[in-house]
């Protein structure tokens, strides 16, 4: 799908997040990268495989 220089890395690579936006759509809190990747909002992703990735949670600091 990327059709660029330097080419993005594909979606099944660990660094898969750092392909070029091709399509935004902020106003639905979604991006389609060029390598097929959906990213959300919340961290979220759809891999053009199919599969999901959930959301990063930060985990929240009680006591101090």
């Amino acid at each position: 799908m990327c059709t660029h220089l330097p080419p993005c890395p594909s979606a099944d690579r660990p660094d898969h997040d750092a392909a070029v936006i091709v399509s935004a759509h902020p106003e639905q809190g979604w991006n389609l990268l060029c390598n097929g990747t959906i990213v959300f909002d919340d961290t979220g992703e759809l891999l053009p495989d199919g599969r999901a990735v959930a959301p990063l949670r930060v985990a929240e600091r009680t006591g101090v």
